[in-house]
């Protein structure tokens, strides 16, 4: 079966993108190249097409009660207007899906997740959904272009394109432009101020008009090659590969975002138990020591000739020049100034365990 292309993908072909299939979706991997679009984002601003990820409403008086037995933190805690990252997990305790949920009205909220997950999380959704009960699920995906902005020019952009200051980090609101109407929500993925355009439109004409609109307003367009460096140096996990239903977010060291003290949700009683247990493995950052070659997933990782894991996201970090990957390793080799090494191309290469992130800004 052919990629999907989302409704910019004449619009990154016309600006010379080198077009990839990720996740069933043909998308840009770079236009004038990777190195420059991160630079871009950590400098100024950059603008990525997230029009393959999902965008699902809920609503009804039952919808918040459903959504915190399947989520991990507290959705009660959300003030209309504001939005929080969270996480679906099966029974186990292994992630499904990270995703953000944005309260749009008293008893209406919008979730935007995964591009590779749209149909497993919807079907998740629905088979779970209470009999008899008022809460309306949608899948809207397909009714929606979407546009992210991030770097520390990004309020300037927001003004020009709204005429109105951004809102603090994790906010929503709605919004009107010539070329449609939407939600804008104030969150992102690179460790940069930023914020997510969802216009609500099927017509290419109308998504490319916001495109070049926010390119006009000083936006460099970006690529998948700059999001996935940007986002491994803020140690931010991707689903798929660091996040899997094999792994619990308290191995992913995403604690932060699980409430055990709330009503018991789908997975709680396996977090639970490792809380209480011990962890038998953690999600650790890894810094190559010296010159090496690209770090990839997959590559084996050792203590001393014994392998005790495998890389689960790598790169080469533009800001820091050197090596960086993130792997589940066994939780007593997991702690920060562990030496390892890690296996390329059948070469071994020092490296070691680091604080995450690997990036903060100067």
């Amino acid at each position: 079966m052919p990629p999907k292309k989302t409704l910019l993908s004449d619009a990154h072909q016309a600006l010379g993108g080198r077009m990839v299939d990720f996740a069933g979706w043909l998308m840009p991997v770079q236009y004038a190249g990777i190195l420059q679009e991160h630079q871009a984002v950590r400098s100024s601003a950059g603008a990525f097409d997230i029009s393959h990820m999902g965008e699902f409403f809920v609503s009804g008086s039952g919808a918040l009660p459903w959504m915190e037995s399947l989520f991990t933190n507290k959705l009660s805690s959300l003030e209309i207007g504001r939005c929080q990252y969270t996480l679906m997990l099966n029974e186990s305790g292994g992630v499904i899906d990270d995703l953000i949920a944005y309260r749009i009205g008293e008893q209406e909220y919008l979730l935007i997740v995964n591009a590779s997950k749209i149909d497993e999380d919807a079907a998740w959704l629905r088979e779970h959904l209470p009999p008899d009960s008022d809460i309306a699920f949608s899948d809207a995906s397909d009714l929606f272009a979407a546009v992210a902005v991030q770097g520390p020019d990004s309020p300037a952009i927001y003004e020009k394109l709204f005429a109105r200051p951004m809102p603090a980090k994790n906010c929503v609101e709605p919004f009107s432009l010539p070329c449609g109407n939407g939600w804008l929500g104030i969150t992102g993925y690179t460790g940069e101020a930023g914020f997510e355009i969802f216009l609500e439109t099927s017509d290419a004409s109308s998504a490319e008009t916001l495109w070049k609109s926010v390119l006009d307003a000083g936006a460099t367009p970006c690529g998948l090659g700059a999001r996935d460096t940007l986002r491994l140096e803020m140690c931010y996990p991707l689903n798929g590969s660091d996040l899997s239903p094999s792994t619990s977010p308290l191995e992913a060291g995403l604690g932060f975002f699980v409430d055990l003290e709330k009503d018991p949700f789908c997975g709680r009683d396996t977090l639970l138990s490792q809380k209480q247990n011990g962890l038998q493995k953690r999600l650790a950052a890894l810094l190559v020591e010296g010159k090496a070659p690209p770090l990839r997933p997959h590559y084996p990782v050792f203590s001393g000739e014994t392998q005790i894991g495998e890389t689960t996201s790598g790169a080469l970090s533009p800001s820091l020049n050197s090596g960086i990957a993130m792997a589940y390793l066994p939780a007593e080799l997991a702690k920060i100034g562990t030496e390892v090494s890690v296996e390329i191309r059948g070469k071994k290469f020092p490296a070691r365990i680091v604080r995450k992130p690997f990036y903060t800004r100067p």
